[in-house]
C-alpha cells in the first residue's frame, strides 16, 4: 500500500470534512435557497454560482442583503412538490446541455431527496447537482469487521477506483454510497454491499446493525476535482457489520480497485498518512472511538473530536 508522505491528526481528519465556519456572521455573503411556502432556508449558495446559472422563470433572485434564491410554486399551491421537482429538473437539465459546471460531468445522474421538507410529496435535486444549490446531503456506510482472539480485530477496507470522479485511488469505508430519493439508508446498505463488495442481501440483513449517525458541513476544496468552495452539509448513516473472517468482501462493479484486510494499527496509520477519502476517513474515527480504541487517555483532543463528528446542521433534517 502506498504510503503519502505527511501525517495528521485525528481531530485534523475530523475537521477536514467539518471546515465550514461556525461563526454566524460567515453565512452573510451566501444566497440562502428557499422553497415555497416555507419560511426555513434549505441551502447556502456561492454567489459566483447564482451568477452563472442560468435562472428560469420558475426562481426568484434577490441580491440584496440578506440574499436570497427562492423556488416558486407554479402549481399556485395545488401541487407545490411537483412545481419543485420540475423547476430544478429543467434548470439542471440546461445547465448539463451548456457544460456549465464541472461536478455535473457532462450528464444526469440520480436523484437525490431535499430533505427537511414539508410537502406531500417528495421533492428532489440531482445528486450531482445538490452542493451547487448547498443543499443537504445523506450518506450511509458500513464497516466489515472481524474480532479474531489471535489475530485482533480487522477491517475491510476498499482502495477507490482510479477512474472514479471524486479522491480516485483513495481508500474507503467497506460500503459507502448516498441515500437516493425513496430509499432509506438500509436499502442503501444492501445495495452498495451487494454492488461494491459482493455481499449478499440476506447475510447483510443478518449481521449489518446501525449505529447511529455523524454530520458535518465542509466546503469543496482541495481534493475535489470540480467547483470549489461549494457548500455541502452532509449527515452519514452508520453501520458496523461483524463476521467471521473466511467472509471476505471482493469488487462487484468499477468503483472498487481491491479489498484490504487490515489490522487497527494499519487502519490508524493508513488515516494519519491522509490515505482515506475525508468523510470515510472521520467515519473510521468514529468507528475506533464507538470501539474504545480511541480513547480519552490516549487522545487529547477526545471531546473536541466527539463533538465535531456531529455537528448540529443549520437546516432541517429528516430520516
Amino acid at each position: 500500500m502506498a504510503q503519502p508522505s505527511g501525517q495528521t491528526s485525528y481531530l485534523s481528519l475530523v475537521a477536514s470534512c467539518d471546515d465550514f465556519p461556525f461563526d454566524p456572521a460567515a453565512t452573510k455573503e451566501y444566497y440562502k435557497l428557499y422553497l415555497p411556502n416555507d419560511d426555513q432556508p434549505h441551502g447556502f449558495m456561492l454567489p459566483v454560482i447564482v451568477k452563472q446559472i442560468p435562472w428560469t422563470s420558475d426562481f426568484a433572485i434577490c441580491h440584496d442583503h440578506p440574499r436570497s434564491v427562492i423556488v416558486l410554486d407554479r402549481s399556485n399551491s395545488k401541487d407545490p412538490a411537483s412545481a419543485i421537482n420540475a423547476a430544478f429538473a429543467q434548470l439542471v437539465n440546461e445547465c448539463i446541455e451548456r457544460k456549465l459546471f464541472d461536478l455535473l460531468c457532462g450528464r444526469h445522474s440520480e436523484l437525490f431527496a431535499i430533505v427537511g421538507t414539508r410537502y406531500d410529496k417528495p421533492v428532489h435535486v440531482e445528486r450531482f447537482a445538490a452542493a451547487l444549490f448547498g443543499l443537504t446531503q445523506r450518506g450511509a456506510h458500513l464497516v466489515r469487521y472481524t474480532m479474531d482472539h489471535d489475530a485482533g480485530t480487522k477491517l475491510w477496507i476498499p482502495r477507490r477506483s482510479a477512474h472514479l470522479y471524486t479522491y480516485p485511488g483513495m481508500l474507503d469505508t467497506t460500503v459507502a454510497g448516498g441515500v437516493k430519493s425513496g430509499s432509506s439508508p438500509y436499502l442503501t446498505i444492501i445495495e452498495e454491499a451487494h454492488e461494491e463488495a459482493s455481499l449478499p442481501e440476506m447475510l447483510v440483513r443478518q449481521y449489518a446493525r446501525s449505529r447511529g449517525a455523524i454530520s458535518h458541513i465542509s466546503l469543496t476544496g482541495k481534493g475535489f476535482p470540480g467547483e470549489q468552495g461549494l457548500v455541502v452539509p452532509d449527515y452519514i448513516y452508520v453501520y458496523d457489520m461483524e463476521l467471521p473472517p473466511g467472509v471476505m468482501p471482493k469488487p462487484h462493479d468499477d468503483e472498487v480497485g481491491e479489498f484490504y484486510c487490515l489490522s487497527v494499527e494499519e487502519v490508524q496509520a493508513a488515516l494519519l498518512r491522509k490515505e482515506f477519502k475525508p468523510d470515510s476517513a472521520a467515519m473510521l474515527v468514529n468507528f475506533l472511538i464507538r470501539h474504545s480504541i480511541i480513547i480519552p487517555e490516549n487522545e487529547p483532543d477526545f471531546v473536541e473530536i466527539s463533538m465535531r463528528l456531529h455537528r448540529r446542521l443549520p437546516f432541517r433534517v429528516g430520516v
